[in-house]
């Protein structure tokens, strides 16, 4: 018999043919607009332009990860690989994230030191930057958003949060530019891109905390483990429930393992399946590996022990 499918038997791969499409309009769009305004914040020499544009060729590379984590995601397990390659979608995303926080503080960094030492600005190129950046920024924020809607990728969502923060930043240059010609204090160009990168900072750590939390494999929020143990207790059959663990693979791949004692009287297959249908139809689960055990057969400890002494003192 072949063994092909002794690693891949149920779906391990994540096709999301409109997160892909998505991704490459606006890694075409963003490479092409980051040349234009780093061009502009270095003739302008407006710092609240320049962060701006620092944080795009961030986007490009998180797109660049994003475009790779969706393509090794279509890619079927194998014998060393037998999850797939969905987990990178979640490397790619901590990385995404961490980026936006390093990128944050540099801007933090760079605006203190303007306020001490302000420097010239020119107000008009920097303004025409900022209005086709916002116009950018806002379609493509625009697309993203639609694309999160329609398929669950952790990756759009960093790219979404890479998006929002650069269209934010040139409201903020919008802003800032107008203030400066009327007022003539320069030092608001670096106290906007300060607020920037606050906001910017703000989605990369979100970004890193989802991310954390599927990479160290806590249960995804949206589980109750204690409820969960509890349908599980409730098939017939099932005496008790240990060695559980609920974990996500990547967004909307979940995995769950356990360990019961049974009836010795019940047929082990039906309980098997019945466990495995409540957690499908109650919880979505559809990838569970049920370990059935017998507390006189399989060693347990204290653990077993204290099992068996309850079971006797039902029967009597």
């Amino acid at each position: 018999m072949s063994t092909e499918y002794d690693y891949h038997h149920l779906h391990h791969v994540k096709e999301q043919s409109k997160s892909r499409h998505t991704l490459w309009i606006t890694l075409i769009l963003t490479a092409f607009f980051t040349i234009v305004e780093i061009v502009g914040g270095v003739l302008s020499n407006s710092l609240a332009l320049l962060s701006d544009s620092a944080h795009m060729i961030s986007d490009v590379i998180a797109l660049g990860l994003s475009m790779i984590a969706i393509h090794l995601a279509t890619r079927q397990p194998n014998a060393r690989f037998t999850f797939g390659f969905l987990r990178f979608e979640i490397i790619a995303s901590f990385l995404n994230g961490l980026a936006l926080c390093v990128i944050a503080l540099g801007i933090f960094i760079e605006g203190i030191q303007r306020i001490l030492h302000p420097q010239p600005i020119q107000l008009g190129l920097m303004l025409v930057i900022a209005s086709i950046g916002f116009i950018v920024n806002l379609v493509l924020t625009l697309v993203l958003h639609h694309s999160v809607k329609e398929e669950d990728n952790l990756n759009v969502k960093s790219a979404l949060w890479h998006f929002f923060g650069d269209l934010l930043s040139s409201v903020g240059v919008i802003v800032s530019s107008i203030v400066i010609y009327y007022t003539g204090l320069l030092w608001f160009d670096p106290v906007i891109s300060m607020v920037i990168g606050g906001i910017i900072f703000t989605g990369g750590a979100k970004i890193i905390k989802e991310s954390y939390l599927i990479l160290m494999e806590s249960v995804p929020e949206q589980f109750n483990l204690d409820e969960i143990r509890s349908a599980i207790g409730q098939v017939e059959g099932v005496e008790d429930v240990h060695e559980m663990h609920l974990w996500s693979v990547s967004t909307d791949h979940y995995s769950l393992s356990a360990h019961v004692f049974i009836n010795p009287n019940i047929q082990p297959f039906c309980v098997i399946l019945a466990i495995n249908e409540t957690l499908k139809s109650k919880y979505g689960i559809e990838h569970s590996t049920i370990q059935i055990e017998h507390a006189d057969i399989n060693p347990h400890g204290e653990y077993g022990k204290e099992f068996l002494k309850h079971q006797r003192q039902v029967r009597i």
